[in-house]
């Protein structure tokens, strides 16, 4: 009869599912806009490629270890936050009056708790704060330098603005003034937007082994803005959205409009409601709304089988992924472009 009862318990365990037989995947983006392979030089876009293969490395070894889809997304961001390459922290783009001012979000799909920043000037990586507010504030959103006493308050680094200086970004400045200037001097007095060709923003979307998806998404927001302009990167719905029922999403691109269209939830939202599976809801929104209102842009996306989504309407967009069976690969130019597996 024992023998028989433990028999019975064993085959029990043995069917019920372990944790290591959830899929686990990431996907990360470095901005997106009029990316051309003949304006990258050999040596440039090798850079970024291997920029891009460390930071999503890092995140899947995160979740490979056994850590946290949020964890997950910090490793990647933090790594793109570091480098001169992107748009976010080390490397951001310069505000008219000539500093930085970063935002930053990130969203737990397991139980819609979320967590931003916007216009700081001094936190090292926003992104480990935007964490911070979803963790240990009552808050979502903290601004300016109230943000930055938070993050005082909870150990984080901060660091001079100038250590987020370079000096391709103030030649990107210069011009963008100088355009402004020559668009003033032919217009009724208006202050013109000089909108980049680039929609320079990080994020990262991850699906760990628990089953939970985290995104987040930290940027400079648009080079020359002004009058404390914040776009759509720190606001939940707009440029970071996760949902274990749907998908997670991070996007990157003209921020007026992706708030106004609500992108990641909207996607989501047609993956809940609409029952459309997630590549066909991020292309109804990014290739059908988006492109109806002359916006550009794309996102990023993980559905909870793990399946990687990209969707953009621009020339290219900076990219990696670790899919569930382990696959990386990366990619810049144009959606047609085969991935680069590495």
């Amino acid at each position: 009869m024992f023998r028989a009862i433990s028999t019975l318990l064993a085959s029990l365990t043995l069917a019920v599912p372990t944790i290591a037989e959830n899929p686990i995947a990431i996907v990360i983006h470095g901005g997106a806009g009029t990316i051309l392979r003949e304006n990258l030089t050999p040596d440039v876009e090798a850079a970024y490629r291997d920029k891009l293969a460390e930071a999503v490395r890092a995140g899947h070894a995160v979740l490979a270890d056994g850590g946290t889809g949020r964890e997950a997304v910090i490793a990647a961001i933090t790594l793109m936050e570091d480098s001169a390459l992107f748009n976010a922290g080390h490397g951001a783009v310069f505000t008219h009056e000539g500093r930085v001012e970063l935002d930053a979000s990130i969203m737990d799909g397991s139980d819609l708790n979320a967590g931003a920043i916007a216009s700081v000037t001094r936190v090292r990586n926003p992104i480990r704060l935007a964490d911070r507010v979803l963790s240990h504030s009552p808050h979502v959103m903290l601004v300016g330098e109230g943000a930055e006493v938070f993050a005082a308050d909870q150990g984080l680094p901060l660091v001079e603005n100038s250590y987020f200086h370079t000096d391709r970004r103030r030649k990107a400045l210069q011009r963008a003034i100088d355009e402004e200037r020559e668009a003033l001097s032919e217009d009724t007095g208006d202050i013109p937007v000089i909108v980049d060709d680039k929609h320079g923003t990080v994020g990262a979307v991850a699906l760990d082994q628990y089953g939970n998806i985290a995104a987040g998404t930290s940027t400079g927001g648009m080079t020359n803005k002004r009058f404390g302009r914040v776009g759509d990167s720190p606001i939940i719905g707009a440029g970071t959205y996760a949902d274990n029922r749907a998908c997670g999403i991070s996007a990157t691109g003209h921020g007026e409009y992706f708030i106004r269209a609500a992108v990641a939830h909207d996607i989501c939202a047609r993956v809940l409601y609409g029952n459309r599976d997630l590549q066909t809801a991020a292309d109804e929104v990014i290739q059908q709304q988006l492109v109806a209102m002359g916006a550009e842009g794309g996102v990023i996306g993980l559905a909870p089988d793990g399946t990687v989504v990209y969707s953009f309407n621009t020339a290219g967009m900076y990219r990696a992924a670790i899919s569930s069976a382990g696959e990386l690969s990366v990619g810049i130019y144009g959606e047609s472009e085969s991935m680069v597996s590495k």
